[in-house]
C-alpha cells in the first residue's frame, strides 16, 4: 500500500485563497472564469503554490522565475529561489531582501497599517512574513545576530499570535546572545502565559536555572518540560544523535519532535555553564556520547 504525500502547508494556502476571492462579492460559473479575474499578482502567486507541489527542483526554480517574469513583486518566489536556487547564506540573504521588497509594495501602505498584528490571517500577507523569517534565519547563520533579533521582534509585532513559531526561535536567540533580561520579557509575555510547547517549556526550565541553579523552581519547570516530551533530553545530552536531516511534519510528545526541537536548542544549552550537566543529573542519564 502506497503512503499518501502529505500536502505541503504553504500550497494549501491555494484553498484559502480561492474561498477568500469568491467572498469579494463576486460568483464564478467556473474555475476558468475566477483565473480569469486573476490580476497579475495572483497568478503569479497562483504558479508558486503549483511549484511547492512539484517534485522537481529544476521545475520548481523555472516556475518561479516564470512567476516574476508575471509580476516582479511576487515575495513566494523570491522565497522558493532563496531555497531551492541559493548556493550561499548570501545569496539567499539577497533573495529574501528582494521578497520584502517586492511584498512591501504588493500589499501597499494602508494594509500595513490595518493588519499590524494579525498579519498572518491574511492571507496575502503570507509571502512577505515568510520572506522575513527567511532574512532572519539568513542574517542568524552568517553572524549578524543582532540585525536578526531585531527582526524576530519586528515580526511579533507584526502578528503577535506567531502562527510561524517565531518565538521559539527568539528564544534560542537571546539565550545563545545572553540578552537574559529580554529573554525573561519574552518569557513572561502574558499573551504566551498558556503556551505549552516543547520549546517554550524546556527553554522556561533552562532560563530559572540560568537565574537560581539548582532550585526547587528549576526542577519543577523542568518536571513540566519532561511530562511534556520525554526524549528531549537525550538529544541534547548526546545520548541520542540528532538527525542530519529534519522531519517537515512531528508528532505531539514524539522523539521527532524532540530531535527538531533539539537541533534548535542545542547551541542555547552549550551556552550555559552546567546546563547539560545539571540535565543530565536531573533525568539520570548515565552515559552519553561526547558531544
Amino acid at each position: 500500500m502506497t503512503k499518501d504525500k502529505i500536502p505541503n502547508r504553504r500550497s494549501m494556502e491555494k484553498r484559502s485563497a480561492v474561498i477568500s476571492k469568491l467572498f469579494e462579492n463576486k460568483t464564478f460559473e467556473s474555475e476558468e472564469e475566477l483565473d480569469g479575474d486573476m490580476n497579475a499578482g495572483e497568478l503569479a502567486q497562483d504558479i508558486i503554490y503549483d511549484a511547492w507541489e512539484t517534485e522537481s527542483r529544476r521545475e520548481r526554480v523555472k516556475m518561479a522565475k516564470k512567476a516574476l517574469s508575471i509580476s516582479p513583486d511576487c515575495a513566494d518566489a523570491y522565497n522558493l529561489l532563496a531555497e531551492d536556487e541559493a548556493k550561499t547564506p548570501e545569496e539567499a540573504k539577497e533573495l529574501y531582501q528582494k521578497g520584502i521588497d517586492g511584498g512591501k509594495k504588493a500589499l501597499g501602505k494602508e494594509l500595513f497599517k490595518e493588519s499590524k498584528g494579525r498579519f498572518w490571517g491574511y492571507i496575502k500577507t503570507r509571502p512577505y512574513m515568510r520572506s522575513l523569517a527567511g532574512l532572519m534565519e539568513c542574517l542568524w547563520e552568517i553572524g549578524e545576530h543582532d540585525e536578526a533579533i531585531k527582526y524576530a521582534k519586528e515580526m511579533l509585532k507584526l502578528n503577535v499570535s506567531d502562527n510561524q513559531g517565531i518565538r521559539y526561535i527568539l528564544l534560542s536567540y537571546l539565550v545563545k546572545m545572553e540578552r537574559y533580561s529580554e529573554l525573561d520579557s519574552l518569557l513572561n509575555n502574558k499573551r504566551y502565559r498558556n503556551d505549552c510547547g516543547i520549546d517554550w517549556l524546556y527553554a522556561r526550565a533552562l532560563f530559572i536555572f540560568i537565574k537560581e541553579g539548582d532550585s526547587e523552581t528549576a526542577r519543577k519547570e523542568l518536571k513540566v518540560a519532561l511530562n511534556s516530551n520525554k526524549f528531549f533530553p537525550e538529544y541534547i545530552t548526546g545520548k541520542k544523535t540528532i538527525p542530519r536531516f529534519l522531519p517537515d511534519y512531528v508528532a505531539v510528545g514524539g522523539e521527532d519532535e524532540a530531535f527538531c526541537s533539539a537541533s534548535r536548542f542545542l547551541p542555547a544549552w552549550k551556552q550555559v555553564t552546567g546546563a547539560i550537566e545539571w540535565l543530565k543529573e536531573q533525568v539520570g542519564i548515565r552515559e552519553y556520547a561526547i558531544i
